[in-house]
């Protein structure tokens, strides 16, 4: 396994691999348990890797973006895929994650990095968006009983 600096050398962008768990809630689950397993996920990483900053950043995006994947799981099928909804949440994640480092620095200077997230939450949000795709194909084949009926991806 890479380090994730050596994958992905630009600051702030991660794949993101940790929001196929809130996916799976989403769609498997329901919303509260998305938001226990997205609070606990970031304390847990915290605690691990980070501290009350990493905490901090983590918890805002994971929020923000909870909220709105659970308002495009609305439009599901109708209006979004897995893939718009993973991207969408992708995107909210960087907003949360810029929103909290403007108000920790006390200023707007990174504001326009968000430009660089954003673009990146399109290629991370779609690469996320496969594998949870992929892995909701797997347990439909295997009998496990959702929800909401995704869309195949055969």
């Amino acid at each position: 396994m890479f380090p994730i600096g050596l994958v992905i050398p630009i600051p702030g962008i991660k794949l993101g691999l940790a929001n196929i768990v809130t996916i799976f809630a989403l769609f498997y689950i329901d919303i509260k348990s998305a938001l226990i397993i997205s609070i606990l996920r970031c304390i847990i990483a915290a605690m691990l890797f980070g501290g009350i900053y990493s905490f901090l950043f983590s918890l805002s995006g994971a929020l923000i973006s909870l909220f709105v994947m659970s308002i495009l799981m609305e439009g599901y099928n109708r209006y979004f895929s897995i893939f718009g909804i993973s991207i969408g949440g992708a995107a909210a994640h960087n907003i949360g994650q810029i929103i909290v480092a403007s108000v920790l620095l006390k200023s707007m200077a990174v504001l326009p990095y968000l430009s660089l997230l954003l673009f990146s939450s399109l290629i991370t949000g779609a690469l996320t968006g496969y594998v949870s795709g992929k892995l909701i194909d797997h347990f439909d084949k295997i009998g496990i009983s959702k929800v909401i009926k995704p869309k195949s991806f055969k």
